[in-house]
């Protein structure tokens, strides 16, 4: 039997991560020898701990197991949050990212490092160098979390 479609397995998963409080945010399906790994990642204001990533696999593991989804072949599930790698692509990402320092690539090629202040449904407030510069989320071509080291106590 083939895979199900990504299509298929959102569908399914929708409802369960509103149930949960959650954004669907990656799916991904990949054959692993003979078994097939259903790869989850979810995000949430205030992030995903461990603990809700539990309850949320286990939720999908009972959904999929139940509904026949995944057909008769095994399956691995993993279910994750979204590492500081993963690009800045929705404005809620941006929103759960207010305080952190952020690689921005405009469009118009220039290449940006500053912290969000704030982020809402059409663009992003940025502090460069002490100036605030606002930007509209269609100048931006690619953006990325920086991973800090040396943070002050109490920061973001």
């Amino acid at each position: 039997m083939g895979f199900p479609s990504r299509d298929l397995l959102r569908e399914v998963l929708e409802p369960l991560t509103v149930a949960h409080g959650l954004d669907l945010e990656e799916l991904e399906i990949s054959p692993v020898g003979r078994r097939r790994r259903v790869s989850v990642v979810v995000d949430a204001d205030g992030g995903v701990d461990l603990d809700r990533c539990a309850a949320f696999s286990h939720a999908v593991s009972t959904v999929f197991d139940e509904s026949g989804v995944m057909g008769e072949t095994p399956y691995t599930l993993e279910v994750s949050s979204p590492g500081v790698s993963r690009p800045l692509t929705m404005p809620r990402h941006w929103r759960r990212s207010v305080g952190r320092l952020v690689r921005l690539g405009l469009v118009n090629g220039d290449d940006v490092v500053g912290r969000i202040e704030a982020a809402d449904d059409t663009g992003v407030v940025v502090d460069v160098d002490g100036s605030s510069r606002q930007l509209a989320y269609d100048a931006i071509g690619a953006a990325r979390v920086q991973v800090e080291f040396r943070r002050t106590e109490g920061e973001v």
